[in-house]
């Protein structure tokens, strides 16, 4: 059996979309979802994005699957490319639409502005340990420059969820960084029950961080939305940033805002690369 899918990037953190619409059933396995990512044997991809009917008054429902065949609970960049992905099945032609897209991390609202860019309200940050989880601090307290033992080296540490786990610690020079190297024993120590995703940051100003991201379950990419949210939550809790800024990936950049009612607001390109049939 064919399946026809688009190829979507948000800045180079790329998926594969799949109309899943007339099913609760998933046209794509985990391992089918392997075999798409690969990059020299299939479509190559960060992981594959289904979208499906709504559920409890949503809009449309989001399953992604990793490039490893793992599930995580949302994608930042992975909804934005949703939300082009899905005014293409529309047939909407005045990118200004909004959805609400029911997510294993809740409720998320993309909305597509005029200038192309998709703006996201990401929800609201959890910041307590048994939140994330991490076995870091006590389950009531929130993780917040905390030394963490990785790689024989003591780094402080700050946790936040984004609906996925989110491990941040600032250093002088993200480019100097050996990311391959130290990212999974971030990823999977043990003090993380679930695995985490590690964000390196590099304070450049009050309003503008450089960031890399080791993502769980897909490695290093060039971007990761919910991870940007994450790296500015945590500067502006260690004191480091203001509440809105840009955060540059080796992608691109996201302009992220933690408005006054501590929602996340995430703005940034989704762009349609090709079309096909697997």
């Amino acid at each position: 059996m064919s399946i026809e899918f688009a190829k979507y990037h948000g800045l180079g953190n790329d998926f594969i979309l799949i109309d899943n619409r007339a099913s609760s059933e998933p046209l794509v396995t985990p391992e089918q979802a392997v075999k798409m990512c690969d990059r020299n044997f299939g479509i190559g991809a960060d992981g594959v994005i289904s979208v499906f009917p709504g559920q409890d008054g949503t809009d449309y429902t989001m399953r992604i699957i990793n490039s490893d065949g793992s599930e995580p609970e949302m994608c930042g960049n992975g909804i934005r490319c949703l939300a082009g992905f899905i005014a293409q099945l529309e047939g909407n032609k005045s990118n200004t639409a909004q959805y609400r897209i029911h997510t294993l991390a809740g409720v998320m609202s993309p909305q597509l502005t005029t200038d192309s860019q998709v703006r996201v309200d990401m929800g609201l940050p959890k910041l307590l340990a048994a939140e994330i989880p991490t076995t870091l601090c006590p389950s009531d307290d929130k993780v917040i420059a905390q030394p963490l033992e990785v790689a024989g080296q003591s780094w402080s540490v700050t946790c936040v969820s984004m609906g996925n786990p989110h491990c941040i610690t600032f250093v002088e020079d993200v480019a100097a960084v050996p990311l391959e190297i130290i990212g999974p024993q971030f990823e999977h120590h043990s003090v993380f029950p679930q695995r985490t995703n590690t964000e390196f940051i590099q304070v450049v100003g009050r309003d503008y961080l450089k960031m890399r991201v080791w993502e769980r379950g897909a490695g290093a990419t060039l971007a990761c939305g919910t991870g940007a949210c994450a790296a500015l939550v945590a500067g502006v809790l260690a004191g480091k940033c203001d509440r809105i800024a840009t955060v540059e990936l080796p992608g691109g950049c996201l302009q992220i805002e933690w408005a006054l009612d501590q929602r996340l607001y995430m703005t940034g390109p989704a762009e349609r690369v090709f079309t096909g049939k697997f």
